[in-house]
C-alpha cells in the first residue's frame, strides 16, 4: 500500500455513464494492484455492485440512500476508513450519486481524518452533451457544482448526440471558470487512465506527479493526440466485496419469492423507488423492459434482472435505454428515480405481472 493512496472522484449528473467509465478504468488496473471503489447511490437498494464485473484485487463499498456528502456525511468517514483498512488499496475511486455535491467529499478527504493517507488527484466529471437540450438540468445547482469542482471534463456519449451539441458542450466546458485542465470527447465512457494522475498546482497547469516541465509538455501533447476508442477486455476473476452495513437499510433487505421489498427516498425534488426480488423470482425480460421504458416521470432507471435463461442489466436515461448480459446472481433489483412521487401500488402490481415464474 502506498504511503498516501492516489484517489479520484468520478462525478457527473444522473445517467452520464460514471459506472461504465469506472468499468473501463478497471480494465487498465495492473494485475498486482488492489483498487477500492466507494459508490454512493441516491436510491435505497444499491445497484452498482451488481453492475461492476468481478475482478481480482477489487474491493467495493456501497453507500445507498442519499448524497454521501449530505445525508450520509458521517457514514462516509466511517465506511471510507473501513474500506481503506480492509483493502489497503493502491488506488481509490469514489463515485458520488449523480445528485450529489462532491465538495463535501473533497472536504472530508482533505480533513484531519484522511489528509495523511489520501492523495487526492484529478476530479473527473462526465458530461452528456445532450444535457444542453434539458434546461431544467442545466439550471440544477448540483449540476453546476459538479462542473465547477472538476479538474477534467469528459464529454461522454458523443456518438449518440448531434455534432453541433457536442461542439457547443465542448465550447462551454472550455470557457468555464476555474479553467479545466483538459476537456476530452469520448464514447462508452472510455478515457485515458493517465488522466487519473493529473494533479492541479496553483497555476492550474497540467501536471503529472514526478514529471519535469519538458515531460509535462510531451505528456500533454500525447494526451491530446490519444485515441479514446482502444481498450482492453477484462478477465473474469473472483471479487472481494465489503458487505458491512454501517449506513443503513440494504442489510435488512430479505425478500421472499413473489414478495418484493420496496424502499423509497425523496430529496432535492427527486424521488427514488427501489425494488428487490428474491433470487428465485424470474422475469419475462421482454415484458419487464417494455414496462420500464414506459414508467411515467422516470429520469433514471437501473436494474439487474433474472430471466428464465439469462440475467441482464437494464439502463435507462430519459428515453434512452439499453440492456446487456450480467454476471450478477444474487437477486433482481430495480431502482427508479423520478421527478414525480411514485405510485407504489401500481409499480408493485406491474412488476409482479412481469414475473415469468416463482419457485
Amino acid at each position: 500500500m502506498p504511503e498516501k493512496v492516489p484517489t479520484n472522484i468520478i462525478t457527473g449528473f444522473l445517467g452520464t455513464g460514471k459506472t461504465t467509465a469506472i468499468n473501463h478504468l478497471l480494465q487498465t488496473k495492473p494485475e498486482n494492484e488492489r483498487w477500492a471503489i466507494l459508490v454512493n447511490e441516491f436510491g435505497q437498494v444499491g445497484l452498482d455492485e451488481a453492475l461492476i464485473p468481478d475482478q481480482d484485487g477489487l474491493f467495493i463499498k456501497e453507500l445507498a440512500g442519499g448524497c454521501v456528502c449530505c445525508a450520509l456525511g458521517p457514514a462516509l468517514t466511517i465506511n471510507l476508513a473501513m474500506l481503506l483498512r480492509r483493502a489497503k488499496p493502491h488506488r481509490l475511486l469514489i463515485e458520488p450519486t449523480g445528485l450529489g455535491h462532491p465538495s463535501g467529499i473533497v472536504d472530508t478527504l482533505k480533513g484531519i481524518s484522511f489528509c495523511d493517507v489520501i492523495d487526492l488527484r484529478s476530479i473527473i466529471c462526465l458530461l452528456d452533451p445532450g444535457v444542453l437540450e434539458h434546461p431544467q438540468i442545466m439550471a440544477h445547482e448540483t449540476f453546476s457544482d459538479q462542473l465547477s469542482l472538476a479538474d477534467v471534463i469528459v464529454l461522454n456519449k458523443c456518438d449518440l448526440r448531434p455534432a453541433e451539441l457536442v461542439q457547443e458542450a465542448e465550447r462551454r466546458s472550455r470557457a468555464l471558470f476555474p479553467p479545466k485542465q483538459t476537456v476530452v470527447r469520448t464514447e462508452y465512457g472510455v478515457f485515458p487512465a493517465a488522466l487519473l494522475d493529473l494533479v492541479c498546482n496553483e497555476q492550474l497547469e497540467q501536471v503529472f506527479p514526478g514529471q519535469q516541465p519538458a515531460q509535462q509538455q510531451k505528456q500533454a501533447h500525447q494526451k491530446d493526440e490519444h485515441k479514446l476508442h482502444a481498450h482492453s477486455h477484462s478477465h473474469n476473476h473472483s471479487q472481494s466485496h465489503d458487505h458491512s452495513d454501517a449506513h443503513g437499510q440494504t442489510a435488512q433487505i430479505q425478500p421472499q419469492p413473489g414478495q418484493p421489498v420496496n424502499l423509497t427516498g425523496h430529496n432535492d425534488g427527486y424521488y427514488s423507488s427501489g425494488w428487490v426480488f428474491h433470487v428465485n423470482d424470474q422475469f419475462d425480460l421482454k415484458r419487464v423492459t417494455q414496462w420500464l421504458e414506459q414508467v411515467p416521470g422516470a429520469v433514471r432507471i437501473k436494474a439487474a434482472l433474472q430471466g428464465s435463461e439469462r440475467w441482464i442489466s437494464y439502463n435507462r436515461v430519459g428515453s434512452d435505454s439499453s440492456t446487456q448480459s450480467l454476471a450478477w446472481r444474487r437477486d433482481s433489483r430495480i431502482e427508479i428515480i423520478s421527478t414525480t412521487e411514485p405510485q407504489l401500488d401500481e409499480q408493485r402490481s406491474a412488476l409482479l405481472a412481469c414475473l415469468n415464474s416463482v419457485f
